[in-house]
């Protein structure tokens, strides 16, 4: 959760690539963690890399889409 919230601390000061790799690793430590997978991917689009976005934002979604349906 650290490194999760260091990535939006850095990405609201505007240091992307410092916080594509707090992300990174926050994401290592839980691949499973939906909305990590869903900043990774707007940041993605921020970066121009359009197939990474879509990979994580899919990702987020298929993460999420149990508590959707309630």
């Amino acid at each position: 959760m650290l490194l999760y919230d260091l990535g939006v601390l850095l990405d609201d000061m505007g240091r992307k690539g410092e916080a594509m790799a707090a992300y990174q690793a926050a994401l290592r430590d839980d691949p499973q963690f939906a909305d990590c997978h869903y900043n990774v991917g707007l940041l993605c689009e921020d970066l121009g890399r359009p197939r990474e976005a879509i990979r994580h934002l899919a990702e987020y979604r298929r993460l999420t889409a149990s508590t959707r349906r309630r």
